[in-house]
């Protein structure tokens, strides 16, 4: 049995961490929230720490705007935790305590709604939780306003409840308990949905979700993505990239089928699950380069020919990253880039020169090494200058301004109506 405890206050120790990692300085705007908010109890609650990815950069920027706020998370991998974060006082939940518990979180998932219910928020004015694994759940007083930035609802008990519980992932053992567990987790998180006071969506994909899952409406405010540190290189090299954690719905697969038949070298960046058996299936031309520094990482995007994504993303600060060293997107046309990605459209204005990329409609290699085979017939047409353009819209100052503009009235709002009643 797991004794339910009070969360732990850890401060992160510098010493923990390596100094190899670059930090990136984003531009910062003036805050314009109410004089009311400047001294007010905030806590940033984030489902939890293992790598960082989108949710974390999202923490990031809201960290920089609320430099008072305390941090919760259910469990923190403290040697992945972004620079900015460090030194920062951080609570966990009774989770922690268990051995290579960052390693092992997801299997922890039945008991996230008792670890987050067991945070004592009370003392706080505002709430911002940070939501794709559970976080939205927690508890907090009537007079304590809940604003929640939903990355997605959990994909894995919705949308894609079917390819997560049908995957390979999931063993002859795990499974039925992943499937009866998912039952009353979705309860729960439709019930927790009713906690949180205004939605925040991160793309209108999913202020889709949430309309569909919660029955609650959103406001669109799209991520912060460090497009300020792309560029334009001299030249670029004869690789296709794909880049991002190495998990099954990325589909990671049929970009390297597509690349086996068609005899293109691949780049693949990133780690996960899915390394060992995405390995078994490359061909000569495909090279694994594992997790990359920043530096590195960059260096990849600004020389590939394309970036291929054959996934469907909530939003995906990939393609909008490729995008800023200006190189061109071949997607899976759904999800988040519909709104990050402006594909040639035969037949009509939106020509090589004026778009950012090229969908494929099946999710299939051979529907994508047809895309790649298109692609490069109209290759030499695409505008770096403007692909890279388009990608500042997607810059952290935009995020950063809507979401002060957002958290402002809305905190007024929501005090309006609390005086009201």
């Amino acid at each position: 049995m797991i004794p339910t405890q009070d969360p732990m206050e850890i401060r992160t120790p510098r010493s923990q961490y390596s100094p190899e990692r670059e930090v990136t300085v984003e531009p910062t705007l003036s805050r314009e929230l109410p004089a009311s908010l400047d001294h007010a109890r905030v806590a940033i609650v984030h489902y939890w720490f293992v790598a960082r990815r989108g949710g974390e950069k999202v923490v990031e920027a809201m960290a920089s705007i609320f430099p008072q706020a305390d941090i919760f998370s259910v469990v923190v991998d403290y040697e992945a935790l972004p620079e900015s974060l460090r030194g920062r006082t951080i609570a966990t939940s009774f989770l922690q305590k268990i051995p290579a518990s960052s390693r092992w979180h997801r299997r922890f998932l039945p008991l996230y709604p008792l670890a987050l219910e067991q945070f004592d928020l009370s003392a706080y004015d505002l709430v911002l939780s940070s939501e794709s694994g559970p976080a939205k759940g927690v508890l907090t007083r009537a007079s304590t306003c809940h604003v929640c930035y939903c990355h997605s609802p959990m994909r894995y008990l919705w949308d894609f409840y079917h390819h997560y519980k049908n995957g390979a992932t999931l063993g002859r053992f795990s499974r039925p308990i992943f499937t009866l567990a998912s039952h009353y987790l979705r309860l729960w998180d439709s019930a927790s949905a009713e906690r949180v006071d205004y939605f925040v969506a991160n793309s209108r994909n999913v202020a889709t979700r949430i309309r569909k899952q919660y029955r609650r409406e959103s406001t669109v405010i799209h991520p912060p993505v460090s497009t300020h540190a792309g560029y334009l290189a001299e030249k670029t090299e004869d690789y296709y990239l794909v880049a991002g954690q190495l998990v099954d719905y990325k589909r990671v697969d049929l970009a390297i089928e597509a690349c086996n038949q068609l005899g293109r070298r691949l780049h693949v960046v990133g780690e996960g699950e899915q390394w060992a058996r995405l390995r078994c299936i490359a061909g000569p031309t495909i090279s694994f380069l594992g997790a990359l520094p920043d530096r590195d990482l960059r260096e990849q995007y600004a020389r590939c020919r394309a970036l291929l994504f054959p996934g469907e993303e909530d939003f995906g600060m990939v393609p909008v990253e490729a995008q800023s060293f200006g190189r061109p997107v071949i997607s899976f046309g759904r999800g988040g880039v519909l709104e990050t990605v402006k594909p040639v459209i035969e037949g009509s204005s939106q020509v090589p020169e004026s778009s950012t990329g090229i969908f494929f409609k099946e999710q299939s290699a051979d529907a994508l090494a047809d895309a790649i085979l298109s692609f490069e017939q109209i290759e030499c047409r695409f505008s770096p200058r403007f692909i890279r353009e388009q990608s500042l819209q997607f810059a952290p100052e935009h995020f950063r301004q809507k979401f002060v503009e957002f958290l402002g009235k809305k905190w007024l709002e929501f005090h309006d109506g609390e005086r009201r009643a």
